[in-house]
């Protein structure tokens, strides 16, 4: 934390540029809801933010265990932030296990505000301490620690509630957050504005909750002698209207927009995964937009369902995240067969199997790019912030219907359920969408396609004149099934080379850093593009002879990728797994040595390893 001391009556007053806070307990403590009631207060501010969810991976472990501690770390500040922080300069631990799970993710120096009431020998036991000093143990001696009795505080300001012991407790994340509040001076309406709307059928649940969260705020004011009181300007930003919104949202946004610019009814068959299960929530809530939802019983029933809703002249859209997307490959093959338009949203998690279910990772590029039976191309992009999710949602849609061809779009549990402050675009400078509807029915053949596109129309069942046969078999121009092994060689091509002439639709790759070329480009894909971005500007500003070159569309790569490579001495592809886009552009562009940073830990990178393997290469 960067700081300018200020005197002010006598409160200490610390001026931050940037800071990131760590919210951490029990899965049931309410810290998620804490970590985003924060963080939307702060963007309402105007503080740039940035956001990462971390949940367990396992499913109701036993309460004040190590496996079933929640986390939310937030970092904010008035200069562009990228990342949620390598480490967290606040703490906010609500038991033990909350200090085990999180001591590593600590900024030295940093600051730990810890309910003491949890801190019994029964809690230090479940979370594995062998003494009764877990601040000891976990080498936490130089860190300002601020005990507060929580749940005790929370239990006397709510006595006369006529609320059980379990629901009080309950309430104790809003006095974290109240005091959390007063410590960084973010004003309570907002979250009280929040608590009414969310319980307004349970008048009690919205006053004890207000109740202990200004409890919670004047214990701060109370406390001023054992913490400054920390001030984050707000960030100079583009002028327009913003509202905080995560990957998942984004997402399924960009999918409404994409309806409503083209024209189309939005149909969604899917199935809930984890970590993709928000955006099939989203879209179900939207049914005065005319979108139609359909939770399937399994994958292959939710993407199926979509290639129907294609085939009726929906825009047909499907979730999942990667098992999911291993089970619809066969149907990707039939819809790339039948050259409908479908988009397949891929929110990657670990792997592989069901892996680390809600962990990030960039585990399904190869699933993306070859998981299917036989030569069975698809556009695939890739997503690199949670709020341009709605873009790359938007431009997956402008695709597949203007080329006739089903596209993937992977984001990441990272994205997804990670959030940032988002610029909502006018409707009329979005793009156009323009579907290929067959409009004569004279000239109509189901597999006549556009000369520099290679797409084929699309004609919806009821359109007369225009009836024809579809499917998964291969078909001459009319739409016969031919068994041919000459068509089939020829129709394998052009569906490859449909695909790859969508490299008209791609921006070139652009550079962060030197145009020119120098020592190292660093490469990057997806959802690393804030702890690349990071790494990059801060190296440039210590003098390093480095450059970013970020991917969002993979295949077909941006035409321009080979001339951009060729201008630096050596290249670093750095994924969250252990070498796929690497392997993918040893595949197509071979005349490059590439050099890779990889991380298969369930964790986004941080800037510091980053900067180490950067500079090791550097030094080579």
């Amino acid at each position: 934390m960067k700081s300018n001391i200020l005197e002010m009556k006598e409160t200490k007053v610390i001026e931050l540029e940037e800071v990131a806070i760590r919210f951490s307990g029990d899965s049931g403590d309410g810290m998620q809801l804490t970590g985003t009631l924060f963080s939307d207060t702060t963007a309402l501010l105007g503080n740039d933010i940035s956001t990462f969810p971390d949940y367990p991976s396992e499913i109701r472990a036993p309460q004040g265990t190590v496996g079933g501690v929640s986390g939310f770390q937030v970092q904010f500040g008035q200069k562009q932030v990228n990342t949620p922080g390598d480490n967290a300069n606040v703490l906010v631990a609500m038991n033990p296990a909350a200090i085990k799970a999180n001591a590593r993710f600590l900024e030295p120096g940093g600051t730990i505000i810890y309910d003491s009431d949890s801190f019994t020998e029964k809690n230090l036991k479940k979370a594995n301490f062998a003494t009764d000093d877990p601040f000891a143990e976990c080498n936490l001696e130089d860190y300002f620690k601020i005990p507060v009795p929580i749940s005790s505080l929370t239990q006397e300001g709510l006595k006369d509630f006529g609320l059980d012991n379990k629901s009080v407790l309950r309430s104790k994340n809003m006095f974290a957050l109240g005091l959390v509040c007063w410590m960084f001076n973010r004003p309570l309406d907002y979250v009280e504005e929040f608590i009414k709307n969310k319980f307004k059928k349970k008048p009690v649940v919205v006053d004890s909750n207000i109740k202990v969260l200004h409890d919670g705020y004047n214990y701060g004011l109370t406390m001023q002698h054992m913490t400054p009181s920390y001030l984050v300007n707000p960030a100079e930003i583009e002028n327009g209207t913003y509202r905080n919104i995560n990957g998942n949202h984004a997402t399924a946004w960009g999918l409404l927009a994409a309806a409503e610019k083209s024209g189309l009814e939005l149909f969604l068959g899917s199935y809930p995964i984890t970590p993709a299960t928000d955006i099939l929530t989203a879209l179900s809530q939207r049914k005065d937009l005319g979108v139609k939802t359909f939770q399937a019983e399994d994958e292959i029933a939710g993407i199926c369902s979509a290639i129907g809703a294609s085939f009726a002249g929906d825009l047909a859209v499907t979730t999942t995240s990667g098992p999911g997307l291993a089970l619809k490959g066969e149907a990707i093959g039939l819809a790339v067969m039948a050259e409908l338009p479908l988009v397949i949203v891929n929110v990657q998690r670990g792997g592989p199997s069901t892996g680390l279910p809600t962990k990030t990772e960039q585990s399904d590029l190869m699933q993306a790019l070859y998981g299917r039976n036989g030569e069975s191309p698809v556009v695939v992009l890739a997503a690199s912030t949670p709020s341009d999710c709605f873009h790359y949602a938007y431009m997956s849609a402008k695709i597949a219907l203007e080329r006739m061809v089903p596209v993937i779009l992977l984001t990441d549990g990272f994205l997804g359920n990670g959030s940032e402050p988002w610029k909502i675009p006018s409707m009329a400078d979005m793009p156009s969408i323009t579907p290929r509807v067959a409009k004569d029915s004279e000239e109509f053949q189901a597999y006549k396609r556009d000369a520099a596109t290679l797409a084929r129309e699309w004609a919806i069942p009821g359109m007369a004149g225009f009836e024809h046969r579809i499917g998964g078999l291969e078909k001459n121009i009319t739409g016969t099934v031919s068994h041919d092994p000459e068509n089939h060689q020829v129709n394998s091509e052009i569906r490859e080379e449909k695909v790859q002439r969508v490299v008209d639709l791609v921006p070139e790759l652009e550079i962060c850093g030197d145009e020119d070329g120098g020592d190292v480009l660093v490469v990057s894909w997806g959802g690393t593009f804030g702890h690349t971005a990071s790494t990059v500007r801060e190296m440039r500003m210590a003098g390093k002879n480095v450059s970013l070159a970020h991917f969002n569309y993979i295949k077909p790569l941006p035409k321009n990728t080979k001339e951009v490579f060729s201008k630096f001495k050596k290249i670093i592809v750095c994924e969250l797994n252990l070498g796929q886009f690497v392997a993918y552009l040893r595949n197509e562009l071979p005349e490059f040595n590439y050099y890779q940073a990889n991380k298969v830990k369930g964790l986004p990178f941080t800037v510091s390893e980053l900067k180490e393997s950067i500079t090791k290469l550097l030094e080579d």
